[in-house]
């Protein structure tokens, strides 16, 4: 049974940092799609960074470029997010999302994507 579990949301400062994780189970990182959304109150689920099945190519939503890093440890079966310069903008819970590869190398933009979610992890920043 697959399981994902994010941690490292807070409140922070605008133009602070906070490196979420996503903690995997039941599941090989190489064999899965992997991605960060995240959801503001009144709005969609909008990705922020995926990472493509089998070729580790990276999708960063252009808000987000230059201050977010995706990065994942497969030893660890843990996936982070890796955020700087932090906006009030960028206020959401964010959650973690998993499938198994189909598309070798194919980024999949569409949450509907994504069979495995995590509970999500709040993120607030203040101005």
């Amino acid at each position: 049974q697959v399981r994902l579990v994010e941690s490292g949301g807070g409140l922070v400062q605008a133009g602070g940092s906070l490196r979420l994780s996503c903690a995997a189970s039941g599941l090989v990182f190489s064999n899965y799609a992997m991605g960060w959304f995240r959801q503001a109150p009144g709005k969609e689920r909008e990705s922020v960074v995926l990472i493509a099945w089998g070729t580790d190519a990276t999708f960063y939503r252009d808000s987000v470029k230059g201050r977010f890093t995706i990065s994942r440890d497969g030893a660890k079966n843990t996936v982070y997010l890796q955020m700087n310069s932090l906006k009030p903008e960028d206020t959401a819970v964010y959650y973690c999302a998993a499938t198994r590869g189909t598309l070798y190398g194919s980024i999949l933009h569409a949450a509907g994507s994504y069979n495995y979610w995590g509970q999500g992890t709040q993120v607030t920043v203040s101005s």
